[in-house]
């Protein structure tokens, strides 16, 4: 956020933090939401590479196309389990996948 539009919020009486301000995350709570969310954007990017539907991958993993929306949206119910071995099923490597959890 831009220090000017901050501080004009703040002196409006408005609290100005994070999102982990807000929901009161420890360090290792908000480092692993994170983890997940660019999992779940990876996901979805590498099966438009690979021109596949949700559908088209939802059978390839033996799941359902809500389950695959589900993963690609960061839902709260999708394990990591399930997103390293989705992206694992589309060719992902180790090193891509150290590369996209390891991005600031």
């Amino acid at each position: 956020m831009e220090r000017e539009k901050k501080e004009r919020l703040q002196s409006r009486g408005w609290k100005v933090g994070t999102v982990s301000d807000f929901l009161d995350l420890a360090p290792e709570e908000a480092l692993l939401i994170d983890i997940k969310a660019r999992l779940a954007v990876a996901l979805g990017e590498r099966r438009q590479q690979r021109n596949l539907t949700q559908t088209a991958l939802a059978k390839r993993l033996g799941s359902s196309q809500s389950r695959v929306a589900k993963m690609e949206a960061g839902d709260r119910s999708v394990s990591l389990e399930l997103l390293f071995r989705s992206l694992l099923s589309l060719g992902a490597t180790r090193q891509e996948l150290a590369k996209v959890i390891g991005r600031r």
